[in-house]
């Protein structure tokens, strides 16, 4: 039977759920201490960072987990990640509606939009979000 939305519940998770659980399957994910840890922060302020809407966190089955593709190579959170979160945030995004958009692969790009968000074609990725979140 489907919600309001569309989604359909097999064996009590949604099929949005479902999809998110194989897009984040492959990825290494932190756990919000991990997080703490690798800002070289109190676990206060890293849930301080997460309020401010600075990364976002997957739900898992295992707790809250942030995919490490977040940071940059020096242990931070990669700039452009922010500034996507927030474009998608402002275009009406919820959180799992992001991370699906991050982790989805677009030959257009070619590859992901996380990925690329590392890379020459950040300011694509934003300008993409920005179109598609209005």
């Amino acid at each position: 039977m489907a919600d309001p939305l569309g989604r359909v519940k097999v064996g009590g998770v949604t099929n949005a759920e479902n999809s998110l659980n194989s897009l984040l399957a492959g990825e290494e994910l932190l756990s919000m201490q991990q997080v703490a840890d690798k800002l070289g922060l109190p676990i206060t302020r890293a849930y301080d960072l997460l309020q401010d809407r600075k990364f976002i966190v997957w739900d898992s089955p295992e707790g809250k987990r942030v995919p490490l593709a977040f940071f940059n190579d020096k242990g931070s959170i990669a700039k452009h990640v922010t500034g996507v979160i927030t474009v998608l945030t402002d275009g009406g995004y919820d959180d799992e509606e992001i991370l699906r958009h991050l982790f989805t692969a677009d030959d257009s790009l070619p590859g992901r939009p996380i990925d690329a968000l590392h890379g020459h074609l950040a300011r694509e990725v934003i300008r993409r979000a920005q179109a598609s979140a209005f």
